[in-house]
This record gives structure tokens, C-alpha cells and sequence, in this order.
């Protein structure tokens, strides 16, 4: 181990790199729909600037409002459709096109109670070394969806293939925690 006088005190002990399969998504009220994600991205993050106005040029200085963007997560949906379902079901739920019994199911605890809180979902994406061991986790509070991809069906082709849905979810804030200690 090098102290820290040596010019390698400061470099990266370790030299391997992150690969993109290494994850894990899991929402903590909607398991079925987390079994069988492919893909997930961790969401951009902003930082607004404000201008400085000065004599001879207006400088940008760092501003005070973070801008999160919307978090996406590819599943294959499974045969008999409970994970798209339950992502179909919790949209359709917050956007009750039917009647408004479909929200109130939504947005009822499991004591019978109403609670606005019932129609968001905390979420964590699980990052993963090439051991498969935890390194850190992305933890969504208050997620819920705004899109669901469509299925199209094709009789034409001729090989099998699985369908994969896309989920767009949003969220009042993500943290990304280190889980190395």
C-alpha cells in the first residue's frame, strides 16, 4: 500500500471497470415488475446556473435548483403478462380513464385508509462489480410511471421473440450511495 508522500497515493486501487449487465432493480411494491429487467439508466442530473452580470462579460455561476431526469427501465414481460400488468394497472390507476374507483384502489393503504402516498413507490437500481457484489445503489424516492411502451404483435415472423416493455417512471429525488465500506 502506498503512503500517502508517494505519487501513487492518489491513484485508483482498483483498475477494473464497471460493466454495464452488472445491475439490479427492485420497487418495493411492485416486485413482479423488477424479476426480469434488462436495462435501466441511472437518470441525468443539472445543476441551473445563474448569470453574473460584470463590466466586461456576464459570468455563469452555479444556481441553486437540480433538474432529475426521467428514469427508464426495459423488462421482458413475462408470459403471462403480471409484470406488465402491473405497471399497466398503476398508470391506468393514476390516470383513472375509467372511473374514479380505479384511483381510489390506487391510492388505498392496506388498512382500507386513502393516502395520496399509495400512489407513489420507493425504487433502488443495484449496481454491480464483475463479482456481482453490491458497489452502489441508486435509491428513487416517491417513483411512479408516466409511460408504458406498446406490444406489438406479428404473426409474420418466423423466429420467436420475446417482448420487452419500457417504462418511463418519475421521482422526486435519486441518491447514489456507495456501498463499499
Amino acid at each position: 500500500m502506498a503512503s500517502a508522500s508517494t505519487p501513487f497515493a492518489t491513484q485508483i486501487q482498483n483498475r477494473n471497470f464497471l460493466s454495464g449487465i452488472g445491475f439490479k432493480f427492485n420497487l418495493a411494491k411492485y416486485p413482479k415488475v423488477d424479476f426480469f429487467s434488462n436495462s435501466a439508466r441511472i437518470p441525468e442530473l443539472s445543476l441551473a446556473t445563474t448569470i453574473q452580470p460584470t463590466y466586461l462579460k456576464d459570468i455563469d455561476v452555479p444556481g441553486e435548483k437540480l433538474t432529475f431526469g426521467d428514469f427508464t427501465l426495459r423488462f421482458l414481460v413475462d408470459e403471462n403478462m403480471e409484470n406488465y400488468l402491473s405497471v399497466y394497472n398503476w398508470l391506468t390507476g393514476l390516470g383513472f380513464p375509467e372511473s374514479a374507483a380505479e384511483f381510489r384502489d390506487i391510492t388505498t393503504d392496506s388498512q382500507g385508509q386513502r393516502d395520496m402516498k399509495e400512489a407513489f413507490c420507493d425504487g433502488t437500481l443495484r449496481i454491480l462489480n464483475s463479482n456481482y457484489r453490491e458497489i452502489a445503489k441508486v435509491k428513487f424516492s416517491d417513483l411512479f410511471p408516466v409511460s408504458l411502451t406498446s406490444l406489438d404483435f406479428d404473426a409474420t415472423n418466423t423466429d420467436v421473440q420475446y417482448f420487452t416493455a419500457e417504462a418511463t417512471f418519475r421521482y422526486t429525488i435519486y441518491k447514489l450511495e456507495s456501498s463499499i465500506k
